[in-house]
């Protein structure tokens, strides 16, 4: 009864669980490749760490994609904004509080100027966002010109890339352990179980359908599991960057605007079917004016991460992050026909193309080989999305 129960569940929720296996099993097979190397402490935190800007850049583009948009401007904006943080860090001398929100409200009124043609004039969100691809390359170049790389010695921003969360003091019990990690993950592990089991006993006073009891409670000493052991490995190097902190806040508050809010249920009505929305009631074009701006401060954050581990602004930062945002988002279960993804499927999605970079860069296979491995991917998750459509819940 166990078996047959837990394969008509995979078989009901093959989208939403196919990313995780997905994920597991290609951290399996190069744990194995790597003799454990790509498993341990160091490695696994800098996969974290280097996942950051791309992980908040899916977010943003899941969304967008739900709507039944797409926007090619997320990389170099990304860049730019990064570039005008280094200005204004190195050449303004403002202070670290002032230049983070000023470049998050930059991000966010680019996204508007974005969303503008699309949402008045009707034009393609590719044209639109293609445009505002060659422009914030050409101002990424215009801004670093005359000084080539901007290097920061701003060790409080340089902070967001590459220092971690501070610990407690040393105990005898926990030598050489991050002891403030383990402790979160616990907190999480916690919070994980008590939501679940509030979201059982709602589905519950609904009627809906609910998970038997036994493979309710496997899923939950799973995933409970998975994270107290990645929790553990992290805690050994270092712990919890701030980088994973920030992807983890932007996480936690996004996965409540779409799951929990009348503006998540309008994103997804938008997309499941925009003309019907509108009917219904739902603006839709503020709701795109929404999304895009979201995506536009998104980029920004972005591009602060992306310099602040390099403590440097580059000319060519932002390259493709745009792609890898979107193979991301794909590869996280987001549906090109709208409507269908979460944003914790864009973290995942996230993980996956940057454990298969990493992987094989440990195993010492060429990029060129990597790239071509990464479009497999891609294609697999983009055929996996068109044979499941409409399967499962």
């Amino acid at each position: 009864m166990f078996f047959q129960n837990l394969q008509k569940t995979l078989r009901q929720n093959i989208r939403e669980y196919g990313m995780y296996i997905a994920l597991f099993v290609i951290m399996l097979i190069f744990t194995i490749t790597t003799e454990g190397v790509f498993i341990s402490s160091r490695n696994l935190s800098n996969l974290l760490n280097q996942t950051g800007y791309i992980a908040v850049l899916a977010v943003g583009m899941t969304l967008v994609i739900v709507i039944r948009h797409i926007d090619l401007s997320v990389g170099f904006l990304a860049g730019f904004l990064g570039a005008i943080a280094a200005v204004a860090l190195v050449q303004w001398n403002l202070p670290v509080f002032v230049v983070i929100p000023l470049v998050l409200v930059l991000g966010a009124i680019a996204g508007l100027i974005t969303a503008l043609p699309v949402a008045q004039l009707g034009i393609p969100s590719f044209v639109a966002s293609l445009a505002g691809w060659l422009i914030y390359r050409g101002l990424l170049l215009l801004v670093t010109e005359g000084t080539g790389t901007i290097i920061i010695p701003d060790a409080t921003f340089n902070a967001l890339g590459n220092s971690y969360i501070p610990d407690l003091p040393e105990m005898a019990f926990l030598p050489g352990v991050h002891k403030i990690t383990l402790l979160l993950g616990l907190i999480g592990i916690v919070f994980f179980i008590l939501g679940q089991v509030n979201d059982r006993k709602q589905k519950q006073a609904y009627n809906f359908e609910i998970l038997p009891m036994d493979l309710f409670i496997l899923k939950l000493v799973f995933v409970s599991a998975i994270v107290g052991a990645i929790t553990w490995v992290l805690s050994g190097y270092n712990g919890l960057s701030w980088t994973v902190v920030i992807v983890l806040i932007v996480l936690a508050i996004y996965h409540f605007i779409t799951t929990q809010t009348v503006l998540g249920r309008h994103i997804y009505a938008v997309g499941g079917n925009p003309e019907a929305a509108e009917l219904s009631g739902i603006n839709v074009k503020r709701i795109i004016y929404v999304v895009f701006g979201s995506m536009g401060m998104l980029s920004a954050l972005s591009g602060i991460l992306f310099t602040a581990r390099l403590q440097s602004a580059t000319t060519t930062a932002g390259t493709l992050f745009e792609l890898d945002a979107i193979a991301a988002a794909y590869v996280g279960g987001v549906s090109a026909a709208g409507g269908v993804g979460k944003v914790i499927g864009s973290i995942i999605g996230a993980l996956v193309m940057l454990s298969l970079t990493s992987g094989m860069n440990l195993m010492g296979i060429g990029i060129a080989y990597q790239y071509v491995v990464r479009g497999l991917v891609l294609v697999a998750a983009v055929i996996f999305d068109v044979t499941t459509r409409g399967k499962g819940r």
